[in-house]
């Protein structure tokens, strides 16, 4: 009944029976909800902060993003699962950003990021208004691997100087990699208690992570870690403040307690040509970084995604944090994880997670002062680690050379040029190497006529209801993936009806990626477990080493795959459409209206070009 009807009073008797929506809400969802946000939560706090410093400011403008940005972009976004905030990535990018700053210009400084954000929402606001956030299909997963490689070891190597307790050396003009020699290179002593801080974090966190996912219990490793190291070295006087206002070891500093509060950065117009091509840089990977996890969590839950939407939740979740004494934020990979693995229904989660970190914010801040250096160091490198996936980098590296080029590229150009142009150059190159040579894929459906001819399908002409032939022509890289993976969703449900065998002809389906291969092997698995066999046939030298270096001989059977004859053209097809009605049975056969017309196919069949 629609909700015209409904209100016409056509059935009245049916409304008092309807629950409402927030009552439905109630009864299923709010309590999954609130034990995720809750967690959320309990990890957001040490990253937030940690990612502030990564990004030069102070600690406590992460917390306010962990609070401001991720509340706006749950309100709007599209997906149930996202969680927004502060990220390493972006923060990486943020520091970058502000090198022309002198070490000494602090609040210049933070009136510069608020003003950054403004401009990265807005940026993102007109991607989102004209309707440009399904173009982001066009930016190869493989630039995200390779920046994510590149950031990871940025992170890492950014925090040994706090890991042994020296001080940092250099300016922010000057790559991560030349400061990190001149710090090391200056002779300064090893602080040994703040390097046994930094080492014990790191054992547990790693350790905490695995005996919490053993029990299946909530992950709270980083932020247990982090209280453990805060303790034992207020026990110990170590960040405890000596004659002179220093401490044995470097603590964070204090954390002023209270909310964020509305707030107009100041502008300055040099400011903006400084900041705009990392600006552009931000918006672009900040999307990229929030769509691609939303797309690979909404894969898991089937959930279906608004781009735009998402892009529009996160340009006005930075614009409006920029007014709020907010960093820069995106999609969290950690964070959305660890969302989707609490159990968390809708989008009211991420509510619950930016007021749980507001009111540790609001009345726990203060003894944040206790927290060292070296711990958040510690967290930092098991973050960077966790950054990359590393069974996706290696994916993406054996898929192919354009593949492997593109990973290699992006992190040498996050590490020796820099962060925030890194991912604009891998953009670059993959539109360089891989547009030029598109050409829209073609899905023909083929069948076998009454002559034991295959040709094409013929308008009105019913297909077979038991063996599938299509013929896949164009360039199997990440552009195409989309119309792939809506073919093979076709085949797929004819297949959960009747179809039996489906021979996919790749004759002319050429350089294939990482993204069409994986969809292409998740297809055959997935119809390889539900009993309907899935035949390869005109498969050429390019489509057979992509397999061979993807492994596909790990799991599927013999005699599935039938090569490209070149003396022989259409031999290959002809013997894979005679395999699969060998597979069938006569019996079969002859059941189906399609087929039973045919006079035995075993003898000769004619392939049609």
């Amino acid at each position: 009944m629609s909700q015209d009807v409904a209100l016409s009073g056509a059935r009245p008797a049916a409304a008092p029976l309807r629950p409402s929506r927030w009552v439905a809400y109630r009864k299923t969802a709010l309590r999954r909800d609130l034990l995720a946000g809750v967690t959320v939560a309990a990890i957001s706090l040490p990253q937030a902060m940690a990612y502030a410093l990564i990004a030069g400011v102070d600690p406590r403008f992460g917390l306010y993003s962990a609070i401001v940005v991720t509340a706006i972009a749950s309100i709007f976004g599209s997906s149930s699962h996202l969680i927004n905030g502060p990220t390493n990535a972006i923060s990486l990018v943020v520091f970058s950003a502000l090198a022309f700053f002198d070490r000494d210009a602090r609040f210049e400084a933070y009136q510069a990021v608020f003003l950054l954000a403004i401009m990265v929402g807005s940026i993102q606001i007109l991607i989102a208004v004209f309707k440009l956030g399904d173009l982001t299909r066009y930016i190869s997963e493989s630039v995200v691997l390779g920046f994510m490689a590149g950031a990871g070891l940025l992170v890492a190597l950014g925090q040994v100087s706090n890991l042994l307790g020296i001080a940092d050396r250099g300016t922010g003009h000057q790559t991560v990699i030349h400061r990190l020699w001149l710090t090391l290179s200056s002779g300064a002593h090893v602080n040994g208690r703040a390097l046994g801080v930094g080492l014990g974090t790191v054992i547990l966190v790693v350790a905490g992570r695995r005996l919490l996912d053993r029990h299946r219990l909530p992950r709270v490793d980083m932020l247990a870690a982090l209280v453990v190291a805060a303790i034992v070295a207020s026990s110990l006087g170590w960040s405890s403040p000596r004659p002179g206002g220093t401490s044995l070891v470097a603590v964070i500093g204090r954390v002023p307690a209270g909310l964020p509060f509305p707030h107009i950065p100041e502008v300055q117009f040099w400011w903006i040509r400084e900041m705009g091509g990392s600006a552009l840089a931000m918006a672009v990977l900040g999307l990229l970084e929030a769509l691609a996890i939303s797309k690979a969590i909404a894969q898991k839950t089937q959930q279906p995604l608004d781009f735009n939407r998402q892009c529009l939740a996160e340009g006005l979740a930075n614009l409006g944090g920029g007014f709020f004494q907010c960093l820069p934020g995106s999609g969290s990979l950690t964070r959305s994880a660890i969302n989707y693995q609490a159990g968390a229904v809708t989008r009211v989660s991420g509510l619950f997670a930016a007021a749980t970190v507001a009111g540790v914010v609001a009345f726990l801040a203060p003894l944040a002062r206790y927290i060292p250096k070296a711990a958040l160091a510690g967290l930092l490198l098991v973050t960077a680690a966790r950054l990359v996936d590393w069974r996706r980098l290696s994916y993406a590296l054996r898929a192919s050379r354009y593949d492997a080029g593109l990973v290699l590229a992006t992190a040498f150009a996050a590490v020796f040029v820099s962060v925030e142009f890194s991912i604009l150059i891998g953009v670059a190159l993959s539109i360089t190497m891989f547009v030029p040579r598109a050409a829209r894929l073609k899905v023909t459906e083929l069948a076998v006529a009454t002559d034991r001819v295959i040709r094409g399908l013929q308008p009105g002409e019913p297909p077979c209801r038991l063996l599938a032939i299509c013929d896949v022509e164009g360039e199997l890289f990440f552009g195409a993936a989309p119309e792939l993976e809506h073919a093979l969703d076709e085949l797929d449900a004819r297949a959960r009806a009747c179809v039996r065998v489906i021979v996919l002809r790749l004759r002319r389906a050429r350089n294939p990626d990482l993204v069409c291969m994986d969809r292409l092997e998740h297809f055959m698995r997935s119809q390889q477990e539900r009993g309907v066999t899935v035949l390869l046939s005109g498969v050429g030298a390019d489509v057979a080493l992509t397999m061979h270096n993807l492994r596909f001989h790990d799991w599927l059977p013999p005699g599935r795959v039938f090569p490209w004859e070149p003396d022989a053209p259409g031999s290959s097809t002809i013997k894979a459409v005679r395999h699969g009605y060998a597979l069938l049975g006569e019996a079969a056969r002859q059941a189906c209206p399609h087929c039973g017309r045919i006079e035995r196919p075993e003898l000769d069949l004619y392939y049609m070009v």
